[in-house]
């Protein structure tokens, strides 16, 4: 998720961000490290770790960016960083485009331990594209991305890992491709795994005929094969786990042309309810599969997953299966607004979260009763 901390505050900051992760039964967050400035030094890294013991609502890991400044070029002191608390390393909201570079940051990474996590496109593929190209991206005149930007940077990174012997984690994979290439990647022994978005796995670009910028995000909503194709290796375990990847923007960022719009959509508070209405209950995905992916993301980052047992701090959430609510009735959580499920009827509601041994979210309504 982004956290938006520091620089951005007035989009997320570490309270109403945990906030809305514990109403989104989320006991705990990794934070990417495209803020303002980025996290790429250990005393930025240090400053954010007191920050977020006192404000946050649930436990909060943080990533460390690969590059300095997200630039590319440099790599950051990612020895340093590790000791300073980085859970892994990512560039998330741009790829590391220079394949030398990428090639040298999974040697510090072996030495060093944590994660590579990556945003994959190829900038000279994706151009000025604001959403996916294909009919749709057409019909809208539209400038489009491609499928091949992320999937051919998906293979290369995949390729650069078998060679080091690196962990390189893909995140928020939008197309067929993607899961062809990391299904290939783990049948050759390569230590890789890998995400989806709830958004990606529910909406397709016919959302984007709307123009509404709540659906405009990086990787673009794509075409129904491409969803079906995510769905099925969530399924069998190519993508190994959902992530939000929870954007908050302000208002006045969205409220403008779609063109213009920056990339991003809330996510934390909806996903369960969401990917409960549109895939458990209509029987396309088991409940319990849901559960499994949405719960062991941490282990990929080297933490260890909560347990319920005696003697254990309670990390856990209830959740209601039957309940139905409107998206954005009653507000969000979080201090942003762009939510692509705003308005929808979703059923399965999270009524309490506790995080750490303590109570981190209650819904209004919810009493327990002795």
């Amino acid at each position: 998720m982004h956290l938006r901390v520091p620089g951005q505050e007035h989009k997320e900051d570490l309270d109403s961000g945990t906030r809305a992760a514990a109403a989104g039964g989320y006991c705990a967050v990794l934070a990417m490290p495209n803020t303002d400035p980025t996290v790429d030094e250990p005393s930025i890294l240090r400053s954010l770790c007191a920050a977020a013991e006192r404000e946050a609502r649930v436990p909060v890991g943080f990533l460390a960016s690969i590059t300095r400044g997200l630039g590319g070029e440099e790599l950051t002191e990612m020895v340093a960083l590790r000791e300073a608390g980085a859970v892994g390393f990512t560039d998330d909201g741009k790829p590391v485009a220079n394949a030398g570079i990428m090639l040298r940051a999974l040697r510090y990474q072996r030495l060093c331990g944590g994660v590579l996590a990556l945003h994959e496109e190829d900038p000279s593929l994706s151009g000025d594209g604001v959403m996916h190209e294909g009919v749709v991206s057409a019909a809208v005149g539209m400038a489009g991305i491609p499928s091949a930007s992320e999937a051919t940077m998906v293979a290369r990174d995949a390729a650069l890992a078998r060679a080091e012997g690196g962990r390189i984690h893909v995140q928020h994979l939008s197309c067929v491709e993607s899961v062809e290439a990391v299904a290939a990647a783990k049948a050759h022994g390569v230590p890789i795994t890998a995400e989806a978005s709830p958004h990606h796995l529910i909406l397709t670009d016919e959302a984007v005929r709307t123009l509404d910028s709540r659906f405009k995000m990086n990787p673009p909503l794509r075409t129904e094969a491409d969803r079906q194709a995510l769905i099925a290796g969530l399924r069998d375990g190519t993508i190994d786990c959902v992530a939000t990847d929870h954007a908050p923007h302000a208002r006045e960022e969205k409220e403008v042309p779609f063109e213009e719009a920056p990339m991003g959509v809330t996510g934390l508070e909806t996903a369960f309810a969401a990917l409960h209405t549109e895939l458990v209950v209509p029987g396309v995905l088991d409940l319990g599969v849901l559960i499994e992916r949405m719960t062991v993301g941490g282990s990929f980052f080297d933490l260890s997953l909560p347990r319920i047992a005696v003697d254990e701090p309670a990390n856990l959430c209830l959740a209601d299966l039957d309940a139905e609510w409107v998206v954005g009735e009653a507000g969000y959580e979080s201090r942003s607004a762009n939510c692509c499920f705003d308005g929808r009827t979703l059923r399965g509601r999270v009524v309490l979260t506790v995080a750490a041994g303590a109570v981190a979210y209650r819904e209004r309504s919810f009493a327990v009763v002795s």
